[in-house]
């Protein structure tokens, strides 16, 4: 993108729905079952309204998300298909959930006879198989038995039913998981409509996963799992604020943990931690401008990044951050995390524009 058609501001994020689509298309191909696409945390930073309309056009089931306030922006936005709040049902939600239509996860005995006590309206089982975080753990013999006891006297709201892998890398851990649900299943006194298990790597590495729904996240908006690249979507990029010529020896940033070992350009980049730009990218890592990669120098700042340049830059150039020469995840690696976390920490002062990225 030239100066002259980058938007009004300092820095936003270019998201390509397309892709996205593409992307989700992909995992619809390969596991053969309908979707239940994750747009939690706002569609992982892309903007969570934008990315289910997108999805519309594969028919997904529905959409997932893990707060009650997620679910109601969705459903004040005009989505009308279930929506699954994926984090463990509180008491007080149940009322908001039954005024917007929302399917909440239950993994807990209280939780499920408080729901049913409101009536008959869909919900959702989760099953621990491992993760340790949530759910009906595979080996609390007397909750399994009496949620058995529940199904078995109606509950005719039971609609689905799942679990949740701890890793979508491991084969072997996620079979072992695999096979504690499947025995939870054959506990219960039938079989609830909807069973789902399989994330984004799941889904695309072993159809056998797949059950009745599968659940992608992080490939949809761009980030790699094992064997699959995905098209990337979102773009990262900041204006060029300032340019500075340095000599040998002069410093960038605080504490001066940088200097010019040369006569060095340096370009100041609108964005900083509190947009995204990990504090843990000081000194390390790259953004592309104007075609070539450009190292980072001295610590990032709240509002602001400097990096070393070609002297032809100039203020008003446009660099990328990530989703172009630099990819999503080769830019989380060198900040010390994941993909997830990359997308998810965009501030808020990040504008979200929508489009084809060419």
């Amino acid at each position: 993108m030239s100066p002259s058609n980058a938007p009004v501001g300092r820095a936003w994020a270019d998201i390509d729905l397309a892709a996205l689509v593409a992307n989700a298309r992909k995992v619809q191909a390969v596991s053969g079952v309908r979707l239940l696409p994750m747009v939690k945390a706002d569609g992982y930073g892309t903007g969570a309204i934008a990315v289910a309309r997108a999805l519309e056009t594969l028919n997904p089931w529905g959409y997932g998300v893990a707060t009650v306030q997620e679910g109601i922006e969705l459903r004040s936005a005009g989505i009308r298909r279930p929506i699954l709040v994926c984090s463990p049902l509180q008491l007080d939600w149940i009322d908001a959930c039954l005024a917007h239509g929302l399917r909440p996860a239950i993994g807990h005995t209280v939780a499920l006879d408080a729901w049913l006590g409101k009536g008959s309206e869909p919900f959702h089982l989760e099953f621990d198989t491992g993760m340790g975080r949530a759910g009906f753990r595979w080996d609390d013999v007397s909750s399994i038995r009496r949620v058995a006891e529940v199904l078995g006297g109606g509950a005719e709201g039971c609609e689905g039913v799942f679990t949740h892998f701890c890793s979508g890398h491991d084969a072997s851990a996620s079979r072992v998981q695999w096979q504690r649900f499947q025995e939870m299943l054959a506990s219960l006194p039938r079989r609830p409509g909807l069973v789902h298990a399989a994330n984004s790597a799941a889904a695309l590495r072993d159809r056998s996963l797949a059950a009745d729904l599968v659940r992608p996240g992080i490939f949809l908006y761009g980030g790699e799992v094992t064997g699959h690249v995905p098209e990337p979507v979102a773009r990262l990029q900041a204006r060029v604020l300032a340019v500075r010529r340095l000599a040998v020896g002069d410093t960038v940033s605080y504490d001066g943990t940088w200097s010019a070992g040369s006569p060095t350009t340096v370009a100041t980049l609108g964005i900083g931690y509190a947009d995204g730009v990990f504090r843990s990218l000081s000194g390390r890592g790259e953004v592309e401008i104007d075609g070539r990669l450009a190292p980072i120098v001295g610590r990032v700042t709240m509002d602001m990044t400097m990096v070393a340049v070609d002297s032809s830059i100039e203020p008003g150039a446009v660099a990328t951050i990530f989703g172009g020469a630099v990819s999503l995840d080769r830019y989380a690696e060198w900040a010390g995390t994941i993909a997830y976390e990359a997308l998810t920490a965009m501030g808020s002062r990040i504008a979200r524009r929508y489009g084809r990225n060419t």
